[in-house]
């Protein structure tokens, strides 16, 4: 018994579980957008899992796909494949378990999407290889994790709307620019290796103002949801502490100072997500 917690500890460890906070409430937020009321609980599972599918399988790739980068990489050197504590079959059967959850998740909630899956599956497993070629991979994964409030939308509604697709650009903007602040973590060891990113690309000053023009847009949308689906005002506080969170987190980095990149990346956009799923169940339910 104590083996089997100990292996679950190590994967939920190796794919970063907690992390989920950043998706999941968009994911919710999509399906509460959709129909503007609570999913049946049947359907509030069946998103969830197919989340938790989804993200676990797209992070175990990217642990095998990048596991001699990480090697060589002092931050991430002390992660479980490069010390050698899980192996790369148990990472690799972990994920096409995860794929299969995701794909009976959306069968159960939209059979007839599921045509879209090897799309979104290519996309989530394409994601760990542009680094090696374009600057552009944090949008990449913008738009992988964009597809958790459409996938939430999608599985109430059996279709899309134009809502959907912005509220997917909201994620796919909004990921994308805390990614590029991520980033800056790595800048030297990136140009050492030949990996791409904003920050090597353009340097720290133009990668952080892109980062910050991604998540103006990020308010921006979220505002021509409120009109495009006539929202509420609970909502539109939302949209207000999102905005005033997001310029926080970019007061708090600088090319000279990115000392608190991990407050800005993992605690601040928690809160961002997880406040603004909060304030868009209190419009619909009030």
């Amino acid at each position: 018994m104590a083996l089997v917690r100990n292996k679950v500890r190590t994967f939920a460890e190796l794919v970063k579980f907690e992390h989920t906070i950043f998706a999941l409430p968009f994911a919710y937020m999509g399906a509460l957008l959709a129909k503007k009321a609570l999913p049946t609980w049947p359907q509030f599972i069946w998103i969830t899992l197919a989340m938790v599918g989804a993200r676990s399988a797209a992070m175990g790739l990217n642990r095998v796909i990048d596991r001699y980068i990480d090697k060589e990489n002092p931050r991430t050197a002390n992660r479980h494949l490069p010390r050698g504590l899980i192996s790369v079959g148990e990472v690799m059967l972990f994920v096409v378990l995860s794929f299969l959850l995701l794909i009976y998740a959306t069968y159960r909630l939209s059979p007839r999407h599921l045509i879209y899956l090897p799309v979104i599956m290519a996309i989530l497993t394409g994601y760990s290889y542009t680094k090696r070629f374009t600057w552009l991979c944090h949008l990449v994964l913008g738009v992988a994790i964009g597809f958790a409030p459409m996938g939430g939308w999608i599985g109430v509604t059996q279709s899309m709307q134009l809502g959907t697709f912005i509220l997917g650009l909201v994620v796919a903007f909004w990921i994308a620019g805390f990614d590029i602040i991520y980033a800056t973590q790595d800048l030297e060891f990136d140009r050492q290796y030949g990996l791409y990113s904003m920050p090597v690309t353009f340097g720290l000053k133009k990668a952080l103002f892109v980062a910050k023009l991604f998540h103006v847009v990020v308010v921006l949308l979220l505002v021509s949801l409120y009109f495009l689906l006539d929202l509420g005002w609970w909502y539109l506080a939302g949209v207000f502490v999102t905005n005033l969170l997001l310029h926080y987190e970019h007061s708090i980095i600088s090319p000279q100072d990115l000392s608190r990149v991990n407050v800005a990346f993992f605690n601040i956009n928690g809160l961002i997500s997880i406040q603004l799923l909060v304030f868009t169940l209190l419009d619909i339910l009030l």
